[in-house]
């Protein structure tokens, strides 16, 4: 059986035949549900009751949209694939010639939910499922940067949903938590809007919500919070782009913005302080860090035997970029590039662990050069360290660089990178396994080591 998708827009409704209807992505909060069935019945909580407005299913593989060249990569999921359907609509109304002013815009006018009927939809549960019978938050990754980008052009469309020709790209991903494990077979919901602009630039916040069992505690059901930050360039010249500005209404939306721009001046100072020398200050940590290092290096008969060399632990991966893997613009898209390195990430903590490992959470992503169709990509991973101070729940921690290889040229730069935290399962700790410390061995080693450290400090004391 095919999975089908439904959207329901609260003043629209989207069909896949030939062609979309109209879409306006302001006014409204859009709904993206997914279901196997024909004719699926309307959540509970639709805002479509009226057999006027009830919204026809979508095969996800049958929409046909034009003009071809905005098609993005068919490989994606129904999500994204669904994202994309009303993304390209917007981008299809985009007006070289505007000079449309730009205006204050809600955080209301960009929110966007995505439910997934896990409990009663097979077809998708089963694209969602991994070998331990948990969510594949890879995948669930890749659709949060895809919902980010989606919310992103809801807000920079003006009233009548045209927008003016630019481009958002992904600059980075906030730390993003996993508050409680993700189930499979239980309805989760996706909610999230723009919370802060600068600029050029916005902050989306997105929410991951799934019910639990014998309550009804909202604040329980809180599985996950991400920040994805966006940037607008123009299509043309590709200098940074002025973007609509936000006005915060309600208490929450203020006080979110409150909690972004402390993010912002945070990542400023940030900036500012890596252009300082810091060599000086360093020197007596990074000595202690590489002491244990040398001995490997030096006598590795007397090393430690619950310790391994960073260089020991490394993975990695080489793909070609195909054109499946694009985005709307036709670069790589940013979720696949998450999700690829997610995976690469889960399967070195694996080897290294020697037990499946259990997600923490994304510490950092950052995006700086763009991939596209046909780049050499290759993803190199390694355990950047180890936190062992709770023996019921040690902390692996992974760090991921994509390069983007030319041969022709003999170059090779790095395009992203990608920190992420795992476990192990209770139960794997409490038949005896013991995870070993990660030293690093060369001085470039130990400044990776320290820079994150640093970051994860700061991360906890804003928290």
């Amino acid at each position: 059986m095919k999975p089908v998708i439904s959207k329901i827009c609260k003043t629209n409704t989207l069909y896949s035949n030939s062609t979309w209807k109209q879409f306006k992505p302001t006014n409204f909060t859009q709904r993206i549900y997914f279901s196997s069935s024909e004719n699926p019945d309307p959540p509970k909580d639709s805002t479509l009751n009226a057999p006027s407005e009830s919204s026809a299913a979508i095969d996800a593989g049958s929409s046909i949209r034009k003009p071809i060249s905005l098609w993005p990569g068919m490989y994606h999921s129904p999500v994204t694939n669904a994202l994309w359907e009303a993304r390209s609509t917007i981008f299809e109304k985009s007006d070289a010639h505007s000079t449309t002013q730009l205006v204050p815009k809600t955080p209301s006018k960009s929110r966007t939910v995505i439910l997934y009927n896990f409990s009663s939809d097979f077809v998708l549960r089963e694209q969602y499922r991994n070998p331990w019978n948990e969510v594949r938050m890879g995948k669930l990754v890749e659709d949060l940067d895809a919902l980010a980008g989606t919310i992103s052009y809801k807000h920079c469309c003006n009233e009548d949903g045209m927008t003016r020709p630019i481009l958002l790209v992904t600059a980075s991903v906030d730390k993003m938590v996993l508050n409680k494990p993700i189930r499979v077979d239980t309805d989760l919901k996706i909610a999230g809007a723009v919370t802060w602009v600068g600029r050029s630039s916005m902050e989306i916040q997105l929410e991951v919500t799934q019910s639990t069992e014998g309550t009804s505690d909202t604040h329980d059901s809180l599985a996950l919070v991400a920040n994805f930050t966006f940037v607008a360039r123009d299509s043309k010249t590709g200098k940074s782009a002025p973007v609509n500005q936000i006005s915060p209404e309600t208490e929450q939306e203020k006080s979110l913005w409150e909690e972004a721009e402390e993010r912002n001046k945070l990542r400023k100072q940030k900036r500012a302080e890596s252009k300082l020398d810091t060599y000086d200050r360093d020197m007596e940590r990074l000595k202690a860090l590489l002491a244990e290092g040398r001995v490997f290096c030096d006598m590795p008969a007397l090393a430690d035997r619950d310790s391994i060399l960073i260089k020991d632990t490394c993975h990695q991966n080489s793909l070609i970029c195909q054109p499946q893997q694009r985005n709307i613009h036709g670069r790589i898209f940013g979720g696949f590039l998450m999700r690829k390195a997610f995976e690469l990430s889960f399967s070195t903590a694996y080897a290294f662990a020697g037990a499946a490992p259990r997600f923490v959470e994304v510490d950092h992503v950052d995006f700086f050069k763009p991939v596209d169709v046909g780049n050499f990509l290759r993803l190199k991973s390694c355990v950047l360290y180890t936190e062992l101070e709770d023996p019921a729940k040690p902390l692996i921690n992974v760090e991921v660089v994509a390069h983007v290889t030319r041969p022709e040229l003999r170059s090779s730069e790095v395009s992203n990178k990608f920190y992420f935290t795992f476990t192990v399962r209770p139960e794997a700790v409490k038949d005896g396994l013991r995870i070993r410390n990660v030293v690093p061995a060369t001085e470039e080693e130990g400044r990776r080591v320290l820079e994150r450290m640093d970051a994860e400090n700061i991360q906890i004391a804003e928290s």
